[in-house]
């Protein structure tokens, strides 16, 4: 039987990293992303659906790795980076050879004339956020909050930083709120930079960062300090949902990466197998609080692939069957 051959590429050196000592392994992110991906082809059935990336930080390798996809898979290539405008003269040429393109999670960049997008609206993610840490904040605090982000100048996490400093103006116009601080990649340079802007702001009222190594970090960084301050960033890292379950975390924010990878990959999937078009523009996907109050329902939603194919795959259905959830590209951020 003629099966389709569709790839998710995961394109830049974020998506894995090395370890001193240790081979090197992806962030949960890229995980959960490719995950959803592969969930999302094998609904539809009848394709090959492949994961490809580079282990290093070259981004030449990065471009490589997308044009080997260019070359192999006619059927369609989903691609995840953290430099649109690196990508944008690749993602072109692909798009010129009749290669059906999206990108996934980060908007694409101009020139590369991608015209799908699967994504969140991350500057209101970062006033969810926020807004959960001014809930446990009294009215009218005063006193100093810190924002980190581990690739300043990637659109996605500047305008998380973005919504929270917006959320906290708003709504505690007396609280100072200091940064995007790069927090850095690496993860143990990612530790480093939040132990040392902890041990530069002792007083400060809450930190809070953009990413995923953010979470854990910040978690390690209150019980070396013994600090009480809020803490909080974004991702379901198994160690991230410990820490709110430990209370070393009030919340991690959610941009639900495997619903994302899902939907392209069922939406590739359904066109190389029988010519559905993909529709065009910003395909909305929303984030989720995870809290005390739900720590424990997504602790086992996480638990299993059958766990996370049942709950997302409900969610696909509905943002897929929605005409709504499809915006202006040109709107996505």
């Amino acid at each position: 039987m003629h099966r389709s051959r569709v790839v998710a590429g995961f394109t830049l050196a974020v998506l894995s990293f090395a370890l001193a000592s240790c081979s090197s392994r992806q962030l949960n992110f890229a995980k959960e992303i490719a995950a959803g991906f592969t969930a999302g082809a094998a609904q539809v059935g009848g394709v090959e659906a492949t994961v490809a990336g580079p282990d290093g930080g070259d981004p030449t390798q990065a471009v490589k790795v997308f044009e080997d996809a260019v070359r192999s898979s006619k059927g369609g290539i989903a691609v995840q980076t953290i430099a649109p405008e690196l990508f944008a003269g690749p993602l072109s040429d692909a798009e010129k050879a009749g290669i059906p393109l999206m990108t996934v999670d980060t908007p694409p960049g101009p020139g590369s004339n991608v015209e799908v997008f699967v994504g969140n609206d991350n500057y209101a993610l970062g006033q969810q956020l926020a807004a959960e840490a001014i809930k446990r904040l009294p009215a009218g605090a005063t006193g100093t909050v810190v924002i980190g982000t581990p690739a300043p100048g990637l659109p996605i996490l500047d305008a998380r930083a973005r919504g929270m400093r917006a959320e906290f103006a708003k709504r505690l116009p007396r609280v100072r709120v200091l940064g995007p601080f790069d927090t850095k990649l690496d993860v143990p340079a990612n530790a480093a930079a939040w132990l040392a802007l902890v041990r530069a702001n002792p007083d400060a009222l809450a930190f809070l960062g953009t990413g995923d190594a953010d979470t854990f970090n910040l978690a390690k960084a209150r019980v070396a300090t013994k600090g009480k301050w809020l803490a909080a960033a974004f991702d379901v890292d198994p160690k991230a949902l410990e820490a709110v379950r430990d209370g070393q975390l009030f919340a991690v924010m959610s941009p639900e990466h495997y619903l994302k990878g899902m939907i392209a990959g069922r939406l590739q999937a359904e066109l190389a197998k029988s010519g559905k078009a993909l529709p065009k523009g910003w395909i909305y996907t929303p984030g989720l609080a995870v809290t005390s109050a739900n720590i424990a329902e997504i602790t086992e939603r996480q638990s299993s692939p059958a766990n996370k194919q049942a709950w997302f795959g409900r969610q696909a259905d509905a943002i897929l069957g929605d005409p709504s959830s499809v915006r202006p590209l040109d709107s996505a951020h």
